[in-house]
């Protein structure tokens, strides 16, 4: 029996503890969504491309009633994430009925622009539209750039903002002939780097060459310093210079002087042939000495006659 009464105790307080449970999640439920807080993450560049009134504004379309039984958690995250300058959205109820609301929004590497299209790109490749309401200033690079690269140019941007040097010099990347190249705020050259391989020793390179010889130098001197080769640094000047024109008039004049090397050359040819043709004079001098070697002739026979006879002996001796 006693058994019997302990069992009957605890269902009848199960079943207590249900409805005040259910009565408690109906009102709850049906309890009106008091305070809505948005917290945007802090990241190391601040950014406002989404602002609290956004986020509200999507809270109220997905909750006309205003009601917290009629929030779908899961479903509202999954909106906020959808939202392209959105990384990463968490959305979570309090006890007291208020939403919370913890965002935080992508920060642009860098914006891209391809000719048909442009965008911002962030540290981890992605792309994402520009905003309408705000602009995030930040490195521009142009060209028929490939989303494998996204990750690298990425790095590099940063590098570049890290660095006071590079951050002064270089404003810009700009992709040419499979190649690229940084634009400078000093000038009207660019630096070729080629690929995005060994940046930090193209950029430690191009340093020593400003440093050693370029500030004692006008920038507009150059229209193109290149980095992309090993150990070497290749420059080419500005034709649009006036202290360039001497220096293009003597590599000119070098040019011009290789065809006429070359002229020089076929014309000493011919001569040379008729030189060889204009031979005549030993003919007449066979012709002349005919008789002479008929007096030879016999000497020599008399001569080898001899020799034969003298010779004779010697190779018996040799023989024996």
């Amino acid at each position: 029996m006693k058994n019997k009464f302990r069992i009957l105790k605890i269902l009848i307080t199960v079943i207590i503890f249900g409805f005040l449970l259910s009565f408690s999640l109906k009102r709850f439920n049906n309890k009106p969504m008091e305070k809505v807080s948005v917290n945007m993450t802090q990241t190391k560049h601040p950014v406002y491309f989404i602002d609290e009134k956004d986020v509200k504004n999507i809270v109220k379309k997905a909750n006309p009633t205003k009601k917290v039984g009629d929030i779908n958690i899961p479903d509202l995250e999954k909106k906020l994430n959808s939202l392209p300058a959105v990384d990463s959205a968490n959305v979570y109820l309090n006890l007291n009925g208020n939403l919370n609301l913890d965002i935080k929004q992508r920060v642009p590497a860098f914006r891209l622009n391809t000719g048909d299209r442009d965008f911002y790109v962030d540290e981890k490749g992605t792309e994402f539209p520009i905003s309408a309401n705000y602009s995030f200033p930040c490195m521009l690079v142009t060209g028929d750039v490939k989303p494998s690269d996204y990750e690298k140019l990425a790095e590099l941007v940063d590098k570049i903002d890290k660095d006071s040097f590079s951050k002064k010099y270089f404003i810009g990347i700009a992709k040419e002939k499979g190649g690229y190249n940084l634009l400078t705020s000093q000038g009207n050259y660019k630096v070729e780097i080629g690929d995005l391989d060994k940046i930090d020793l193209k950029v430690k390179g191009f340093k020593t060459f400003v440093e050693k010889y370029l500030i004692y130098q006008q920038p507009e001197k150059y229209r193109k310093i290149s980095v992309k080769y090993d150990n070497q640094i290749v420059t080419t000047l500005n034709p649009y210079f006036k202290e360039n024109d001497s220096l293009l008039n003597l590599g000119n004049k070098e040019m011009a002087k290789a065809p006429n090397l070359a002229q020089k050359k076929t014309e000493t040819k011919p001569v040379v042939k008729s030189e060889k043709k204009e031979t005549p004079k030993p003919t007449a001098k066979k012709a002349e000495s005919k008789p002479k070697p008929k007096e030879k002739v016999s000497s020599t026979k008399k001569s080898t006659d001899k020799s034969k006879t003298d010779k004779k002996p010697k190779a018996k001796v040799k023989i024996e």
